[in-house]
């Protein structure tokens, strides 16, 4: 567009300061460019109007046909100048069609394939699409498919129907408030949490990828007494999703909904029961994992959390290649990991003590690492601890030729 051509400033959006192409008035009056405002709304999760700071009461968008044939005439009458005029944009899908195409869908199978193959289509066309289809229902009609076919046990063209339905759930970007709405609606048996884990035991790849991404949604929006009453079966299913590796988005999920629930109660234990320490380690040993840093970094996680409790500790040092892994991948992958893995070695280190355990941490060359961390450009906090474990077993370690001469004087034999 020429620099020299003056647009009109009401033609832009208070948002992006571009020229709108499907201007929409919000409840307070103030017009914007629905790409702009839904993504302010929707993905921002803000409720103010971005100029009044009132809060948008109704989330509903009013299209301003006015403005947008104003602008679209102006394009026109400019378009010597490099002005492109752009076209009349579609309008959203309506509410009750959604309502209408759900109710239709009861009547047979049959309806619910085609009804599913038509939110397939809504849901691909725009984000206003995906907010209209929240609001008819469609997240619950979803997760209703996923729990029916999933109760009744069925693993013919029911299972396809599930499938379907569990990567339009996950599409869709389901808000928080619905998530919520989702993992409180029991009714019925309709335990979303128990339906995603029956799937992920039993179900075919793609459906336990789609399961385990939805799983890792839900569980992000759960309260703390929810997510320590979660049964032993959700730790197994999420550690055999690890063990499996079936995507690389869905061994991501598993580690996000570790790290989030493990802190909580007895998770730590349920964890440890269901082998996560020996998943863990194998994942550190594929060098195809590690080549990505952030899925590292989540193990390590996992490890420093584990190992908080005795039984992680133990089945830590169970694993023949446990430390050696954990005291490799120190200053290699990144400050997060390193700082994780010095946690790691502190905890087994300072409880688990034995004279074989510190002389297998000598010859593994975890002091010769921890001594390093002391030398580097590493984080305060990191070379805490790797101070502290140094201290601790100087006595023992003092044979050590890394090992720091002021820590030989200060714990003399």
């Amino acid at each position: 567009m020429d620099e020299e051509i003056e647009i009109p400033p009401f033609f832009l959006c208070p948002i992006s300061l571009e020229i709108m192409k499907d201007p929409v008035i919000v409840s307070t009056g103030i017009t914007y460019d629905r790409d702009s405002i839904e993504k302010w709304l929707f993905s921002g999760k803000k409720n103010s109007c971005p100029v009044t700071k009132q809060d948008i009461t109704d989330a509903d968008l009013t299209p301003n046909h006015t403005l947008r044939r104003l602008i679209q005439s102006w394009c026109t009458l400019n378009a010597s100048y490099g002005v492109e005029r752009f076209p009349t944009p579609r309008p959203p899908i309506c509410k009750s069609e959604i309502e209408k195409l759900i109710k239709d869908s009861a009547s047979s199978h049959e309806n619910k394939v085609k009804c599913l193959k038509r939110l397939r289509q809504i849901v691909s066309e725009n984000k206003t699409n995906k907010r209209c289809l929240e609001a008819a229902g469609v997240p619950e009609f979803l997760a209703t498919i996923v729990s029916n076919n999933e109760s009744e046990n069925v693993f013919d063209s029911s299972m396809s129907l599930t499938n379907e339905a569990l990567s339009l759930l996950y599409h869709l970007e389901t808000s928080e408030t619905v998530l919520k709405n989702l993992l409180n609606n029991n009714k019925k048996g309709r335990d979303i949490v128990n339906s995603l884990v029956k799937i992920m035991q039993r179900g075919m790849y793609e459906s336990r990828a789609y399961a385990t991404l939805l799983l890792k949604n839900v569980l992000e929006v759960a309260e703390p007494m929810q997510i320590m009453n979660l049964k032993p079966l959700v730790f197994t299913e999420v550690v055999q999703i690890l063990d499996d590796r079936i995507s690389h988005k869905a061994t991501k999920a598993a580690l996000h909904i570790l790290v989030n629930i493990c802190p909580w109660g007895r998770n730590r234990h349920k964890a440890v029961e269901a082998g996560a320490i020996s998943v863990m380690i194998e994942l550190l040993m594929d060098e195809s994992f590690s080549s990505d840093k952030r899925g590292p970094e989540m193990v390590m996680v996992v490890l420093d959390l584990l190992c908080q409790c005795a039984e992680g500790r133990a089945e830590f040092l169970n694993h023949g290649a446990a430390i050696a892994v954990v005291c490799k991948k120190i200053l290699r992958i990144s400050q997060t990991a390193s700082d994780r893995a010095v946690r790691v070695l502190l905890s087994v280190g300072r409880f688990c003590a034995t004279p074989s355990l510190l002389h297998e941490m000598l010859q593994l060359g975890v002091v010769a690492k921890l001594c390093l961390v002391l030398q580097v450009n590493c984080g305060s906090k990191t070379k805490e601890k790797a101070k502290e474990l140094l201290k601790l077993h100087a006595r023992v370690w003092k044979d050590s030729p890394c090992l720091p001469r002021n820590m030989i004087l200060a714990y003399p034999s």
